[in-house]
């Protein structure tokens, strides 16, 4: 019994084992230990990425100064940097900054080339002026070209293309499909058809560059109307097989189900909702001009609420449930609160100090930086300490 014990305590130390109760090799206890899980931190709702983004760019409705505009910019550029996922959608923000720049191209354009009803001094150059009919009074070819309006197209195009960046970095930030998962039942079918489309997209994208290659190799022509009618009608025979097994899969899943509801039900849902969307579309009329200023706040937010409750009401024809649905924490709410604070203080700054927001261009100053209205803005980069990153685990 000796000679056997000595014997397999020589085995097991020539193979490098260890007796049970040991545990093992170091190299088996340590495939025995469980290692860590790292996982990635919940994201934040995409309604509040939404909520964040319009808000800023209902800031950049409420000033023309080029300063806080640019500010704005910079504002929602760095959160996108530090918080956008790596997924397909996130790529969008390049997209909306080259509709951005395109669209402050135009405007500046239109201002060379149609005039502009600012008047002017300074004279930059002079253009050929085409001489129009009577019945076309008020538009002008051509002419004298100023700094004033310039300064004006730019400021107004800046305008715009501030806005359409805030809403470029609401898509790079928020997901569709779990956008869709949040939205109330009455918009659920609008919704589907809207993340459907713009999911098609990518594909007729491939199937267009696909073909196209296709015709180079055969040393057939891809481009002029002959290449465009050989490559577009197989594009749209696919997609309308790919739309018929997408409408056959969404229909054996329930997709379009609809609930009995009340008639009355049905007629007070009409009557929020159409009312609702005049007050809201009254309210934001009345906010962007002077003279509906003091009615402005008080119809918008009425008819915000009716549609809401119109929505909630419409929400009974849409039975379904929700599968793990996105929790409204904390960091979504500091999100939410971040943006509005930026629209209501630049919203106030404009009320008060209407010069510091909306530099005069007529005569010709440059415009200056009001300090507490850009500490406003700089609210809005709350989101990038206080939302989590998708990039890193927690």
């Amino acid at each position: 019994m000796g000679g056997l014990s000595r014997l397999g305590c020589g085995q097991s130390c020539r193979w490098g084992g260890a007796r049970p109760e040991e545990g093992g090799t170091p190299q088996r206890r340590a495939a025995q230990t469980p290692r860590p899980q790292h996982r990635h931190p919940a994201p934040l709702h995409p309604g509040a990425w939404w909520l964040w983004s319009l808000s800023l760019g209902t800031a950049a409705t409420r000033t023309t100064n080029p300063l806080l505009l640019t500010l704005l910019i910079t504002v929602s550029a760095y959160v996108v940097a530090t918080r956008r996922p790596h997924t397909p959608w996130s790529r969008s923000y390049g997209a909306f900054v080259k509709l951005a720049l395109a669209v402050l191209l135009i405007r500046l354009l239109f201002a060379t080339i149609l005039g502009s009803p600012i008047p002017g001094t300074h004279t930059l150059l002079t253009l050929p002026e085409v001489g129009l009919p009577a019945w076309a009074q008020g538009i002008r070819l051509g002419g004298e070209v100023t700094a004033e309006a310039l300064t004006f197209a730019l400021y107004d195009g800046l305008k715009l293309a501030t806005l359409l960046i805030c809403v470029g970095a609401a898509n790079a930030l928020a997901n569709p499909s779990r956008l869709l998962k949040s939205l109330p039942g009455a918009l659920y079918e609008m919704g589907v058809a809207v993340v459907v489309a713009l999911t098609f997209a990518p594909h007729l994208i491939a199937d267009v560059q696909r073909l196209r290659a296709a015709r180079r190799l055969r040393g057939r022509p891809d481009k002029g109307v002959r290449g465009l009618l050989h490559v577009g009608l197989p594009v749209l025979e696919s997609a309308l097989e790919r739309s018929v097994s997408l409408a056959a899969a969404m229909d054996a899943r329930g997709y379009g189900r609809t609930a009995q509801v009340p008639a009355a039900v049905r007629r007070t849902t009409a009557a929020l909702t159409l009312g609702g969307l005049l007050g809201v579309c009254a309210g934001t009329y009345g906010l962007l001009t002077a003279e509906g200023a003091a009615y402005g706040i008080p119809v918008l937010l009425t008819g915000l609420a009716a549609a809401l409750a119109g929505l909630r009401l419409g929400g009974r024809r849409s039975p379904r449930t929700r599968y793990r649905p996105d929790r409204w924490d904390v960091r979504a709410w500091l999100v939410v609160a971040s943006g509005v604070a930026v629209a209501t203080l630049l919203t106030l700054a404009a009320a008060r100090n209407p010069a510091a927001l909306h530099p005069g261009v007529v005569p010709l100053v440059a415009p200056a930086l009001p300090l507490w209205p850009a500490a406003a803005v700089l609210l809005g980069l709350l989101p990038a300490f206080v939302a989590p990153d998708p990039k890193e685990p927690s």
